[in-house]
């Protein structure tokens, strides 16, 4: 298991996003995550003033939705991130949600490995977030996408919570192979799954905790209230 620093914060989008500028400032891949705390982290970076000309922009997961969609993570960080940034803008990989879930992952596994090559890509900094129900990026409790360990990207056809529409996600050999990865986690309604996911032993009920990079590092940037039943993991 890959040692984990959990760093409790007060303001995680804040922690988030000087990890994301530090990124941004040596170049590389960066892979977002959806959420209400990573579009908060996306506004603050945006502000920075940052050259994201030599940044590369992944995603860990995307819904399998045209890129303008209420619930599209790539529109999410367009409005947040993207469209303020000022100057040469980063490249970015969009998983193509609309073209529907399998042929959307085929098709963002063929750009991976395009850019790449034949190994599992080495992501520099991977920003995943942490469901009530234990998942993250869009592998859930028990799904099958779990054990996954040949292909980069799956489609998930029955999401484990709302909106029920069908995912792509990276899989947890891409996960684990990324030289940095943070967690983003606020809210007491993340207690118990926090604690489940960076306390007890990993189980495929709480995929979070399956997350195990080597020989990146793993941090989670979390608040006191996300906190509150983590006890003796702090």
């Amino acid at each position: 298991m890959a040692d984990r620093e959990l760093v409790i914060v007060e303001d995680v989008a804040g922690a988030a996003a000087e990890r994301i500028a530090a990124q941004v400032r040596a170049g590389g891949h960066i892979a977002l995550s959806g959420g209400s705390t990573p579009k908060a982290a996306h506004q603050k970076v945006a502000a920075m003033g940052l050259d994201w000309s030599h940044t590369q922009l992944w995603f860990g997961d995307e819904r399998a939705v045209a890129p303008d969609h209420e619930h599209s993570n790539y529109r999410m960080a367009k409005e947040s991130l993207l469209d303020r940034i000022d100057g040469a803008p980063p490249s970015v990989h969009r998983i193509r949600g609309e073209l529907g879930q399998h042929e959307a992952a085929a098709a963002y596994e063929a750009e991976l490995r395009e850019v790449f090559g034949d190994h599992v890509p080495q992501l520099d900094l991977l920003l995943l977030g942490l469901g009530p129900d234990g998942h993250t990026a869009s592998l859930f409790p028990r799904d099958q996408a779990l054990g996954e360990h040949q292909k980069l990207a799956v489609g998930v056809d029955v999401p484990g919570m709302a909106p029920l529409l069908p995912r792509v996600t990276l899989t947890l050999p891409v996960l684990d192979a990324a030289h940095e990865v943070v967690f983003l986690i606020s809210g007491e309604d993340k207690a118990d799954a926090a604690a489940r996911a960076f306390a007890d032993a990993p189980s495929p009920d709480t995929p979070a905790g399956l997350v195990s990079p080597r020989p990146g590092t793993l941090t989670v940037l979390i608040d006191a209230p996300a906190a509150a039943r983590l006890g003796a993991a702090q």
